[in-house]
């Protein structure tokens, strides 16, 4: 096992409860927790059979949350990432993403900003966008950055 695995997966975790809770915050979406993790635990344990490998890793990887409008007319699948700095390696998990779900959408947190793009304009354009202030105010978007950092330093 990676020596650090544990310091990355609590980095992963506070940037999933920064999303979530910015989002909420922001009351645009009903924010719903979509891992494997959260919804099926029981389901997750039932299917380490080997005979349900493919259907429990393409559950393991969906998208870690659904952004669902309050009028229930739009849904974004969200994949949420924690990365010291923005690299090729996420252009390539946006294009593993899109292929395995269709349309979804990347947010990654990083110790300078966060980033929000669909995959498909991250395919497209080979980079990903900052997070724009039509999905969260600039206020909150500098709040939230000074959340992160009291958790996490580079």
């Amino acid at each position: 096992m990676d020596a650090k695995f544990p310091e990355k997966l609590i980095k992963g975790r506070i940037a999933e409860a920064i999303f979530e809770q910015m989002f909420r915050d922001q009351g645009e979406f009903e924010v719903i927790r979509n891992g494997y993790e959260y919804k099926t635990p029981q389901l997750a344990q039932s299917l380490l059979s080997l005979e349900h490998k493919d259907y429990l890793r393409k559950l393991r990887h969906a998208p870690d949350f659904v952004l669902l409008s309050w009028n229930k007319k739009q849904a974004f699948q969200v994949e949420v990432k924690y990365r010291s700095t923005i690299t090729h390696e996420l252009m390539e998990e946006a294009k593993k993403l899109h292929e395995a779900y269709g349309p979804c959408y990347l947010f990654v947190a990083t110790p300078e900003k966060f980033y929000f793009d669909s995959c498909t304009d991250i395919i497209e354009n080979d980079t990903l966008a900052p997070l724009s202030s039509s999905w969260i105010s600039e206020n909150l978007n500098e709040q939230y950055i000074g959340v992160m950092n009291t958790f996490i330093r580079k």
